[in-house]
């Protein structure tokens, strides 16, 4: 498969007062055609600044970014305005958070997918409004001729959401960035999204760039998937090793916290301390160390690199070869005094 996207040293910073921080902080990734690469971690670690990096759409005034995005053999991160706005929504598309905020609230639901349309491709009107009919039809909206003149305030979450995905599209992009698509929607209608973009990748093929914060998303959609933390990428795997091997201690921490039937009658594991505000952020030694302070200092690096552990499995730091959970080693002190 041929990559769509090469992300290489990127760094996004962000001016506050008189100085700038990096919310990116070196990040390097490849996303192949028809592959799902998810980015996971917390809030305030870098994902949607990554995602509106690639896309552009920074306020140029206070942020500053360096480094390489290649979609496909063109460095997108230098490119001008005007080539910006004709790869938007055409040859990339990117499914928002908030539908609501997303959507004009003073435009139809049909003018709003035609108006990617107009930019884009050269149509009759009746072509037009029929792949705007074809597009509803293919997300799972109801009634598309009635939908068409409806305005986003008359569809509930789960059809916005759709409406979203249906802009994201229209124009079968080759790259399709997804922000926290399923955020605030019912277990149900997030299966039928999901569902719903697994059938959207087979059909136009695209390299999908997935950001969440739920690992269930993660396990059901992905091929394969970075952890970030704190503007960087700690851990980098396919979805099947991230789950059965993981290594670094935060993906580790993430994973620990997931409820699951195996732990239903355990205290889920809580991680100490948050991500530091973007002015307090360490930029020296290894970013999670602070939160995991009952490892010793020398078992983290001065400046941590990702290290291959095994084929396509990289690993940032080296403290993950001595982490451990702290209830793990009261349990093995308590085993050894008895």
């Amino acid at each position: 498969m041929n990559d769509v996207l090469k992300i290489r040293n990127l760094q996004t910073s962000f001016k506050i007062q008189d100085d700038y921080y990096a919310a990116v902080d070196d990040v390097s990734l490849d996303v192949k055609e028809n592959e799902v690469v998810a980015i996971v971690g917390e809030s305030g670690c870098g994902k949607s600044a990554l995602a509106y990096s690639i896309m552009g759409l920074h306020n140029k005034a206070k942020t500053k970014i360096e480094g390489k995005i290649y979609y496909k053999d063109e460095d997108i991160a230098k490119t001008s305005i005007s080539r910006l706005n004709k790869l938007r929504g055409s040859d990339i598309g990117m499914i928002f958070q908030d539908p609501m905020t997303a959507l004009n609230p003073l435009m139809t639901i049909g003018n709003q997918i035609e108006e990617t349309l107009i930019l884009h491709k050269k149509m009759s009107d009746k072509a037009r409004k029929d792949r705007v009919i074809e597009l509803l039809n293919d997300v799972g909206i109801p009634r598309p001729e009635h939908i068409y003149h409806q305005y986003p305030h008359q569809l509930s979450g789960g059809m916005r959401q759709r409406i979203v995905i249906a802009i994201a599209i229209a124009n079968k992009p080759s790259l399709l960035i997804a922000d926290e698509p399923t955020t605030a929607l019912d277990v149900t209608i997030q299966s039928q999204i999901l569902d719903l973009m697994k059938d959207l990748k087979e059909e136009i093929h695209a390299g999908v760039i997935m950001i969440t914060h739920d690992l269930g998303v993660v396990a059901e959609m992905a091929d394969r998937v970075a952890v970030m933390y704190a503007g960087q990428i700690v851990e980098l795997a396919t979805v099947e090793e991230l789950f059965d091997n993981p290594q670094h201690p935060y993906t580790r921490s993430l994973l620990e916290s997931v409820p699951s039937k195996a732990n239903k009658d355990e205290r889920l594991h809580v991680i100490q301390g948050v991500v530091p505000p973007l002015p307090n952020l360490p930029r020296n030694g290894c970013r999670f160390k602070s939160r995991i302070p009952w490892i010793a200092e020398n078992c983290h690096e001065e400046n941590p690199a990702l290290h291959e552990v095994k084929q396509g499995h990289f690993v940032r730091c080296t403290c993950y070869k001595h982490f451990h959970f702290m209830d793990e080693q009261e349990g093995e002190k308590q085993h050894g005094a008895s």
